[in-house]
């Protein structure tokens, strides 16, 4: 690269990250002629914002999980307002119990997104009391709390209007997970601003957004796009491209519901096990998971047999390219009604208390118990 790139920082226009024609396998490589544009200040995409736009392919980054955190770690010496924006179809999986101390002194606000995804009978003033709660959990104490549709453009109308109140003259700062729709989202407000259409580079695998990405304010203060915090407990950490699709829901999801005796079995495809242990007899449970999910009944004693031979094959996804561990058992017990939660790829509601479940995960993914939401 030329002194007057390294000096200009030149930036891939889809992720933000900076461009170089140097070693292909790192972010922001594009080749010789399309850094000549860039130094022209043509707007450019680097080679892999470019693939995966065009061909839908997606390369690998050399970016670890530190280089994330060590972006955020730069929010609390901001004049900032900070949107935690989390997934609400994976809300434990994506809230990030220390963004507390990331956001400093800074005003923090929670957007819970995908709503489209949850059951339309759902009221939005209870899952806002629920997310509040849930929140307070793990140390956040958001001043306010947002439910949107990052694919809806009024309902991002709304939320930056929203927003405008919140940030008192501050820039604003979009934190999250990967996958989150934090790209989705700017590129809803580039559309309202613009109605310039896809400028960030927008996909269901973890990682696209390499750099930060900012959006100037009418006051020449900035809002600003922060690369996605990779969660190792996370599914899709774990998963092919191929299975990142099936897992991820595109559309409402509908619940469905399982009656059990003690000692039963649900699948959820090869990825995840529920063995209703003990209870009160014969009970209903309901999954909530993308609808491409299969899920498989079978008696306990014989779970482990089948998940042997037919993982990858009857009890599918997973594929054979996805990189997963053996599935480990975690116990609960229910005091009360309760959401048995697999992080990444969704969860089933017990009604009863003093239930007895064991659920299964590959190694790394989180298991747990939460309050029902629905």
């Amino acid at each position: 690269m030329t002194e007057k790139q390294h000096d200009e920082a030149l930036q891939c226009i889809g992720c933000g990250a900076v461009l170089q024609d140097i070693d292909e396998k790192k972010s922001g490589f594009a080749p010789a002629k399309t850094l000549e544009k860039a130094a022209n200040e043509e707007a450019v995409y680097c080679k892999r914002c470019f693939r995966l736009r065009h061909y839908n392919e997606v390369q690998d980054v050399e970016l670890t999980d530190a280089d994330f955190l060590n972006m955020l770690h730069e929010l609390s010496h901001k004049d900032a307002l900070i949107v935690n924006m989390v997934d609400i179809f994976d809300f434990n999986g994506s809230i990030i119990s220390g963004i507390q101390r990331f956001a400093g002194s800074n005003p923090l606000v929670i957007v819970g997104n995908k709503v489209d995804l949850l059951p339309k009978s759902l009221k939005q003033s209870k899952m806002k009391q629920w997310i509040t709660e849930q929140a307070h959990l793990v140390g956040l104490r958001p001043k306010s709390v947002y439910l949107i549709s990052a694919l809806d453009k009024e309902a991002v109308s709304n939320l930056m209007t929203e927003l405008e109140k919140e940030r008192k003259g501050k820039d604003i700062y979009i934190v999250g997970t990967t996958n989150v729709g934090k790209s989705t989202l700017v590129n809803q407000i580039i559309s309202i601003a613009t109605d310039e259409e896809n400028v960030v580079t927008t996909s269901y695998f973890p990682g696209t957004t390499l750099g930060k990405i900012e959006i100037p304010l009418d006051d020449k203060r900035v809002l600003v796009d922060t690369p996605g915090v990779i969660q190792p407990a996370q599914l899709s950490y774990y998963l092919s491209p191929e299975d990142i699709k099936k897992v991820t829901p595109k559309k409402e999801i509908k619940p469905k519901t399982y009656q059990l005796n003690e000692q039963q079995t649900l699948f959820l495809g090869g990825l995840a096990r529920f063995d209703y242990l003990a209870g009160s007899g014969n009970q209903s449970f309901v999954s909530y998971v993308s609808n491409d999910i299969y899920i498989h009944r079978t008696k306990t004693d014989k779970a482990d047999e089948l998940y042997a031979n037919q993982k990858g094959e009857l009890l599918s996804p997973p594929s054979h390219s996805s990189d997963l561990q053996e599935l480990r058992r975690v116990e609960f017990s229910t005091s009360g009604p309760a959401d048995i939660v697999f992080s990444g790829l969704g969860w089933i509601s017990v009604d009863e208390a003093n239930t007895k479940i064991a659920a299964w995960a590959p190694k790394g993914v989180d298991v747990l118990m939460r309050k029902r939401l629905i």
